[in-house]
């Protein structure tokens, strides 16, 4: 199918170009993005399986855990199947409410999920920062509300993407250079004023992962002050031990999500496809690594699992 370059006000249809400069490789890049998405789905449903059939596993933090399982699951459906059909069969065409849509799961979901790891710094600090009252603190009810709230927010602050960009006018071209819809790629091709859209992008940015990564690392400050002032060096060790899992999900989530941001916005001399590429790994690379990081490296985890698959009844 030609590409297109004029459209009318309200297109039927955008077109998605993939990865810009690399259209060559695109099918070389199929593979390691099919097993990205297999590994983040297999990995995401075994962590859910494991923590609702052990309950031993029940306590807030692998309650979170499954809360951002739930969000990674859905972020990676919501782009891949697309993102490989545009690899593979080059189907770049994509409905405008499909696109609306998916820009709406994409970026609220990612809020959630960034609330999700919040809400987990938040347990890690209640357990070390007082212990004592940690159960009566993360109550089954707390966790609920708290799981509530941080989807109520992603859904609330997003919620006005989809209507945003309907009412605006693209009268420049329906191709996205992206291979997935995302709000500032199509803010790009509208043909009206879009300052209040940029100003509205960037205070929403702010609101769900900024805010968080920043309570993030107020969080981690106090534990990190309460751990050195324990009365022992293998005290300290023990319980740096139990956030080391928490701090890795930190690191991939959110260090490529603040290059994408960054150079969306402020970037300009960095090269389009280098852009989409990082977009793309800030979008699917988490949701395969969080389940590996807590599987691997949390024992209580990584034996429930070994132990599923050693038993006769699977």
């Amino acid at each position: 199918m030609p590409l297109t370059s004029i459209t009318n006000l309200h297109p039927s249809t955008f077109l998605l170009l993939g990865i810009p400069g690399m259209e060559a490789m695109h099918s070389w890049l199929s593979m390691p993005f099919f097993l990205v998405y297999i590994s983040a789905l297999l990995g995401n449903l075994s962590i859910l399986f494991i923590i609702r059939t052990d309950s031993h596993l029940h306590e807030p933090m692998y309650f979170f855990l499954c809360m951002l399982s739930v969000a990674d699951l859905i972020i990676s459906t919501t782009a891949m199947p697309k993102i490989l059909s545009i690899f593979w069969f080059h189907d770049r065409e994509i409905y405008f409410e499909a696109c609306l849509l998916q820009v709406f799961l994409i970026h609220s979901l990612c809020s959630m999920a960034s609330g999700f790891i919040l809400a987990m710094a938040f347990d890690r600090y209640v357990a070390i920062c007082n212990p004592l009252r940690h159960s009566t603190i993360l109550t089954h009810r707390i966790i609920k509300n708290l799981g509530l709230a941080i989807a109520f927010r992603g859904a609330v602050l997003f919620s006005p993407q989809p209507f945003m960009l309907r009412w605006l006018s693209y009268c420049r071209t329906n191709i996205i250079p992206h291979t997935y819809c995302e709000f500032m790629a199509l803010i790009k091709l509208a043909c009206a004023e879009t300052r209040i859209y940029r100003i509205y992008s960037l205070t929403a940015a702010f609101l769900t992962g900024g805010l968080d990564f920043i309570l993030i690392l107020c969080s981690y400050t106090v534990i990190l002050y309460t751990v050195f002032h324990l009365p022992s060096k293998a005290a300290w060790l023990k319980t740096l031990g139990t956030c080391g899992n928490h701090v890795c999900v930190i690191l991939v989530a959110y260090t490529p999500a603040f290059f994408s941001f960054l150079t969306h916005r402020f970037g300009h001399h960095v090269a389009p496809h280098i852009h989409i590429f990082v977009a793309n790994i800030y979008l699917l690379v988490p949701p395969m690594m969080n389940p590996m990081i807590y599987g691997i490296r949390t024992k209580r985890i990584r034996d429930r699992f070994l132990q599923v698959l050693t038993s006769p009844k699977f």
